[in-house]
Parts: structure tokens; C-alpha cells; sequence
């Protein structure tokens, strides 16, 4: 069973949760030692449907991605659940349909649909009340306590830090268990929004693209000190994969123009990295055991691969 993210913060001063959009950067990220992973919902749509996150990502695409990944961890998932999908009746529908994925927690954010990245401009927000009735209806809608609501505000950039303050109360006063205000300006926003509340606070860090990120770069650290409790990465790994995909693309073009191809292991990881991530030899040991003697006979008689 997988650990509740409550748990998590009772147990940990800060968590750091890297943003993963399918079974490799899930599994790698906990590889890697972290405890919670979180969807990048960008990440998704832009590499499930080669567009921009601007609110084209359906609910149930955004469900089946989430139970994928679930289902690729061991650890506790967050999902990006966008702004709830409509107004606060049908979030009551989107929040048992994410829990039965199997994620720990869901953020819905306030932005007037279609929402886009948040650190992208042009954004627009609802209402304070309408946002307040999402989150009570996400709130009564769950089956377990455990299941995290996390509310997202992305008012900073509309109504500047003393707007987004104000919805960050009302927002806890509803029942959310976290506040997760995006695109925040620096230190004092921080502060800011730590201060005026009591559940735990959650700030996204664009770790690697600090020149297209609204936030300045902080070490994890320094968030710990100003009363931080959670750190998403969201574009950390999605941008890492495809800074490596055109490292090797760019060297694969090049080699096209020569009479020999040369072995670059700095490029790729080797093929037994790649089976052992992805468990081929759990699935090979069940072959063993039920398959019948004679049919495994003839499957690796000639390679010796079993």
C-alpha cells in the first residue's frame, strides 16, 4: 500500500516531488530515492499530444495517464486535475474518478478556462467564490481523509500577492489541505502566502528553465527555511528527456554523412538498464514458473536468454 502524502509530511520537513509524465521518468524518479512524485500536466499533453498546455488535455485522458503512472510506482502520486474540469458539480465527478486511479492527492486551480501554463501570460482567474465551491464539493467528494486537496492559485499574475493572499485563506477555510500558489515572484511572495495560512504551502520550481520561468531559482534548502513544506519540480525531467533526445538526434544526423557509425554510450543508456527499469525479468520468472517445461524449451533453446 502506498504511503499517504500526509504521512509524508509528518515524517519530512520539506518533500520534493518531481513532475513525471509516463512509466520511465516514474520509475526513474523513484530510483532516484524520492518519495513523491507529482503529474506534470504540461508534460502530458505536450508529450502525449505534441500541443500546447493550454486546457486541450481531456479529463479522461488525464485520468487513464495518471492511473498508467500509478500503476508504474510504488510511491504516492499528486495529479495536475487542471481547474476541475468545469464548475463545482462536475469537480464532485473529478475527484472520485482520480482517487479510483489511485493518486494521493489532486490540485485544481482557479484559472478561468481554457487554463494554460502558469507561467505563461494571458491568464485569467474565477472568482474567489466559485473557486471556494470547488473545493468544498472536492472536499466532500472523497472517500478517504488521506486523499489530498490541494487548491492551485494562479491570482498572483492577475491580482498581484495581496489578492492571491486573500484567496489563500478563503481557500483554507473551505477545506483545502495545501495551498499551491504558482508562479510566485521571489522570497516575499513566499512569505507572503506562508504567513497567512496554516496548511502546508507548495511552490513549483523551474529547475533547469530558470530564463522561461516566472520564479527565480531557490535551493530547496532556503525554501525549508522560509516554512516551504512541499517543492514540485514540474519541467525538470521533460526537459532533460528532450534535451537528450536532440543531443542524440543531432548526433545520429551527423553520423548519417559518415562511412562508420561510432558507439556513443555518453548518448543512451544500454539495454539492461533499460530491462531492468522496466522489470523484463520479474515477467521472465513467471514465464518459468507456469509456463509448460517443453514451450520454454523451445522460446530460449537457441539464444540461452532464459
Amino acid at each position: 500500500m502506498k504511503k499517504s502524502i500526509r504521512a509524508l509530511l509528518r515524517e519530512h520537513p520539506i518533500l520534493v516531488s518531481p513532475g513525471v509524465y509516463d512509466g520511465y521518468s516514474a520509475r526513474l524518479a523513484e530510483r532516484a530515492g524520492f518519495s513523491l512524485l507529482s503529474t506534470t500536466g504540461a508534460g502530458l499533453v505536450n508529450s502525449r499530444l505534441g500541443l500546447p498546455d493550454v486546457g486541450i488535455f481531456s479529463f479522461r485522458d488525464n485520468v487513464e495517464a495518471c492511473r498508467a503512472i500509478v500503476s508504474a510506482t510504488t510511491l504516492p502520486v499528486s495529479a495536475d486535475a487542471e481547474t476541475g474540469y468545469g464548475n463545482a458539480a462536475t469537480v464532485h465527478y473529478v475527484v472520485k474518478a482520480f482517487e479510483e486511479a489511485g493518486v494521493s492527492a489532486i490540485s485544481i486551480e482557479d484559472q478561468l478556462a481554457p487554463k494554460r501554463c502558469g507561467h505563461v501570460a494571458g491568464k485569467e482567474v474565477i472568482s474567489t467564490e466559485e473557486m471556494v465551491g470547488k473545493i468544498r464539493s472536492a472536499v466532500a467528494a472523497r472517500s478517504s481523509d488521506d486523499f489530498m486537496i490541494i487548491a492551485r492559485t494562479d491570482a498572483i499574475a492577475v491580482e498581484g500577492i495581496d489578492g492571491a493572499v486573500e484567496r489563500a485563506k478563503a481557500y483554507e477555510a473551505a477545506g483545502a489541505d495545501a495551498i499551491f500558489p504558482d508562479a510566485v515572484r521571489g522570497q516575499d511572495d513566499i512569505e507572503k502566502i506562508i504567513g497567512a495560512v496554516r496548511i502546508p504551502v507548495r511552490i513549483n520550481m523551474g529547475f533547469g528553465i530558470r530564463t522561461r520561468s516566472t520564479t527565480p531559482l531557490m535551493s530547496i534548502q532556503s525554501l525549508r527555511a522560509l516554512g516551504v513544506r512541499w517543492v514540485s519540480l514540474s519541467r525538470m525531467l521533460p526537459a532533460a528527456a528532450i534535451h537528450g533526445m536532440q543531443q542524440a538526434l543531432e548526433v545520429m544526423r551527423q553520423a548519417m554523412e559518415q562511412e562508420a557509425i561510432v558507439e556513443r554510450p555518453d548518448l543512451v543508456a544500454d539495454m539492461s538498464t533499460i530491462t531492468d527499469l522496466m522489470g523484463y525479468a520479474e515477467y521472465l520468472e513467471i514465464e518459468r514458473r507456469y509456463l509448460p517445461e517443453a514451450q520454454i524449451g523451445r522460446k530460449y533453446q537457441k539464444d540461452g536468454a532464459h
